[in-house]
């Protein structure tokens, strides 16, 4: 059965391991898989919630882009853009918003994290942003998600807004209900200093994570250290209690292998984590550095990922600007 899949990934700059094996990994697969139609978006509307540098900001769209691109995204295959080329989000973001209910998004558990103690001073933006969401995923008629869980409820809230509006407008399946693509194993990537914290670009040692454009010898040293314990590895996947930083490290090295974490298991079961530092070494760099050197080389082309954008835009818009025509016709406009 086919999927029309939607999915975005915010300009912020410094994409590392968790964002490859957590979303544009499994975004590659989704897009390989027959007849489904999928759209990446480069979500910068999403990312002026808070503050940005402009001329940051312009250089992160399009690493984050040359990042997509040379993960294995093909613009042949799938639409690839940023967000803010299409006025179309931002106008159906509005007339959800007229329909979505104080009480839904007052539930959203990442504005509280994000806003903190002090809400009040918290961009109405950043408040709002889940509308946006909404807007996004509901344009293209999306039938599949791929979410994290930290977005799960902002999925739900689409899911809400659809069928409130359909309701409301008597408008039966106008709005597709998207469905959750929930990457169940390794979807969370840890710290490799701390293993109860996930892997972070805000994280203030480089040390603590692998950068999509780190060279062989930056990750050969962070691997090497990586915190450990003195333990051996273990023998079976019941063995993990309170050793963090060996179920991190064996699970990306299980994802980027492409087998089960028990697989892993047996393989190293019994022998140091030496032997596992060398082999996780020895994978991440086969798999990062030639996506490394192609961002570095696609950066230095800036001209050939804004056509790409642009190009990529120009699809997008078509879709939701013909979906929004049809949400003011069924509202009245």
């Amino acid at each position: 059965m086919s999927k029309k899949i939607f999915s975005g990934v915010q300009p912020t700059g410094n994409l590392h391991l968790g964002n490859y094996i957590g979303a544009i990994k499994n975004f590659v697969e989704l897009q390989n898989q027959k007849n489904n139609e999928c759209v990446f978006c480069v979500v910068d509307l999403h990312a002026i919630t808070v503050k940005q540098n402009p001329k940051i900001l312009k250089n992160n769209i399009r690493e984050t882009t040359a990042a997509f691109l040379a993960s294995g995204i093909d613009p042949k295959k799938s639409i690839i853009f940023n967000q803010s080329l299409v006025s179309a989000h931002s106008e159906g973001a509005w007339i959800l918003g007229c329909v979505a209910r104080m009480g839904w998004l007052n539930r959203m558990t990442q504005f509280k994290e994000k806003a903190g103690k002090d809400k009040e001073k918290a961009s109405v933006g950043l408040y709002i942003y889940p509308v946006l969401m909404a807007a996004d995923i509901l344009l293209y008629d999306a039938t599949h998600v791929p979410v994290g869980e930290d977005q799960k409820q902002h999925l739900e809230l689409s899911r809400d807004i659809a069928q409130k509006f359909n309701l409301d407008y008597e408008a039966p399946n106008f709005l597709k209900v998207p469905e959750p693509l929930i990457q169940k194993k390794f979807s969370r990537i840890m710290s490799l200093k701390d293993g109860t914290k996930k892997m972070s670009k805000s994280d203030p040692s480089d040390l603590s994570r692998i950068n999509m454009t780190d060279t062989k010898d930056q990750i050969v040293n962070k691997i090497k250290k990586a915190k450990t314990d003195p333990d051996l590895l273990p023998t079976t996947d019941k063995d993990f209690q309170k050793r963090p930083e060996l179920e991190n490290l064996l699970g990306i090295y299980s994802s980027m292998k492409s087998q089960s974490l028990l697989e892993s298991i047996n393989e190293f079961s019994g022998k140091n984590f030496s032997d596992l530092k060398e082999k996780l070494t020895e994978i991440i760099v086969e798999n990062i550095t030639p996506i490394s050197n192609e961002i570095n080389k696609l950066q230095k082309d800036s001209k050939f990922i804004d056509d790409v954008l642009y190009e990529g835009a120009q699809k997008a818009e078509e879709i939701a600007t013909k979906k929004v025509k049809e949400i003011k016709k069924i509202i009245g406009f």
